[in-house]
């Protein structure tokens, strides 16, 4: 068995550029590398800034398999820190969320660290007089995330010093989160209500180049969606569907309409389908909220925005949204086959209620433990995860529509079908990957 720690070209040779080797997904080394290297390579996605709106205020979060504290500061800043108490090691704090007040405090040995991470006070201070503590890490406080950037919201943090900065990480992928907040006729989102967690027993990547495949939905969805359809389809054309039709039903639309859709792809492995209609395109409109809209941005522009309806942006490797609905997914690998899926839903700052109802019972309906249509790709995961242990072939084929023309192509659009977006997150995956291996130990500069 190949050993990849220490062996970039190794680990490159598993990308080419129509295929990929099956140890990405099946292979516990190549997983803590990945931890090691390129997670901590990449911008990651911590949380959203309504979640902490008071001083004090925190989150946490394991990006990198490093334990991470985002805290709004008290000058209303969003501080992101390890959590990890600067004597002993000890877990600053282990809630998921909360308010800390003006100060941090270490549950072992009552260290305290202010909001921004800098040490406060320590018990029995004179016990250190005549030592070097205060030339050493301890007396620094709480290790800082340099690499910390708020877009609309969205707090993204990158834990080593190399590669590209925020905005030329993403690029103009960033146009589908300003439209969804746009999309609030105040301009601003926040989280409603708590997390949908939903346990995947697969590969990380799995779920994530699953979002822009749209070869599968018509199949995988055929026993969810597709008996949703069957039985709305003795209704008039005129009835009014239930919201949960409108919902259901486009899963299991036809291969015309989804390659129609079209798919864009940018630099670094992110991607969005639904270049020109989504899944989303057809729903019920709410006159009030339109009305809202128009007021607050005018006709042209409200219309410019709301007709913008694109289905999965992939914000590579770790968020994923849908803009058009308000809802993300965020991706939290556990193991080489444990994936945990967060999915989280917007409130519309200046929306009516009903946009809320909208996102709420999309996100119970497709995207929570409860989903039918959430369960056929599980197991559709699942049956991947196991087969690729099967002997014969070691290769996972990406040769829809491949052309050597797009390797440097940074930004594409192409047919809604096309395995371009997978070629393009593993193209990705594989520079990341390599970028501090080749370097040496993670966060030397590359």
């Amino acid at each position: 068995m190949t050993s990849y720690r220490s062996n970039p070209d190794a680990v490159r040779a598993l990308v080419r550029p129509d295929r990929v080797h099956r140890d990405l997904y099946i292979d516990p080394e190549l997983f803590a590398l990945e931890q090691e290297h390129f997670f901590a390579n990449t911008w990651n996605y911590l949380g959203h800034t309504s979640q902490i709106p008071k001083p004090g205020d925190y989150l946490t979060v394991d990006i990198a398999g490093q334990p991470l504290i985002a805290v709004r500061h008290t000058d209303n800043t969003v501080r992101v820190m390890m959590n990890r108490c600067a004597h002993k090691g000890s877990k600053v704090v282990s809630e998921p969320c909360g308010n800390a007040g003006k100060f941090f405090r270490c549950p072992y040995h009552a260290w305290t660290f202010k909001t921004d991470g800098s040490l406060l006070a320590i018990p029995l201070k004179n016990g250190y007089e005549g030592t070097s503590l205060k030339d050493c890490e301890a007396a620094r406080g709480l290790a800082a995330v340099k690499n910390v950037e708020t877009f609309r919201g969205f707090i993204f943090a990158k834990i080593n010093d190399v590669g590209p900065d925020f905005k030329a990480y993403f690029g103009d992928s960033l146009s589908s989160i300003d439209n969804m907040a746009d999309r609030s006729p105040e301009g601003e989102l926040e989280i409603a209500g708590g997390v949908l967690r939903f346990m995947h027993n697969c590969n990380w990547k799995q779920f994530i180049e699953n979002l822009n495949d749209t070869m599968h939905p018509m199949v995988v969805h055929e026993s969810s969606a597709g008996t949703a359809k069957n039985l709305w389809a003795s209704q008039p054309a005129d009835a009014p569907k239930p919201m949960a039709v409108e919902q259901f039903v486009p899963f299991v639309s036809d291969y015309k309409f989804f390659d129609d859709m079209g798919v864009r792809v940018f630099d670094n492995g992110h991607s969005f389908s639904g270049v020109k209609f989504s899944i989303h395109s057809k729903y019920s409109g709410v006159p009030e909220y339109e009305a809202a809209m128009a007021t607050a941005y005018g006709e042209q522009r409200a219309h410019d925005i709301l007709s913008l309806t694109r289905h999965n942006t992939v914000y590579f490797p770790s968020l994923t949204i849908k803009g058009a609905i308000q809802t993300i997914r965020v991706v939290r690998p556990i193991a080489v086959d444990k994936t945990l899926i967060e999915s989280w839903s917007f409130r519309l700052k200046g929306a009516p209620p009903e946009l809320l109802r909208r996102t709420t019972t999309y996100n119970r309906l497709i995207n929570s433990p409860f989903s039918v249509v959430g369960h056929d790709d599980l197991r559709a995961y699942r049956g991947i995860q196991e087969g690729l242990h099967a002997s014969g072939n070691e290769w996972i084929s990406l040769h829809r529509n491949f052309d050597e023309g797009e390797i440097d192509q940074p930004d594409l659009t192409t047919n809604g079908t096309s395995e371009i977006s997978m070629r393009n997150q593993y193209r990705a995956w594989a520079r990341y990957m390599t970028l501090t291996m080749s370097a040496g130990k993670p966060g030397d500069d590359a």
